[in-house]
């Protein structure tokens, strides 16, 4: 049975590979942002119901974790993956977001 940093790692190196992502983000910042992509598509560009993410602006992308996160924005997964990440990694995503197209 595998534990959830293993299964994390293997979302996100499948979501690496899927979405062809290279560039400045460091590694752990392009892992954790590949976990996103499970529902908002790869490269943050959505094929299903989730809103799409790439370009977004770090800005709105940092609030509308925050607010998840604190509980003022309401959602149901959200909630939850909000919560697990720092503030770090949350800045670190959003700046990250904001480059893509």
């Amino acid at each position: 049975m595998y534990n959830k940093k293993t299964t994390l790692a293997l979302a996100g190196f499948v979501g690496l590979a899927l979405s062809g992502i290279a560039g400045a983000a460091d590694m752990h910042t392009q892992v954790i942002a590949a976990t996103c992509m499970s529902c908002h598509g790869p490269g943050g560009n959505s094929v299903g119901a989730a809103p799409g993410i790439a370009g977004i602006s770090q800005d709105r992308f940092v609030k509308a974790m925050q607010d998840y996160k604190t509980g003022k924005r309401p959602g149901t997964v959200m909630l939850k993956l909000a919560g697990g990440y720092t503030d770090a990694e949350i800045e670190a995503m959003g700046a990250y977001f904001a480059t893509l197209k």
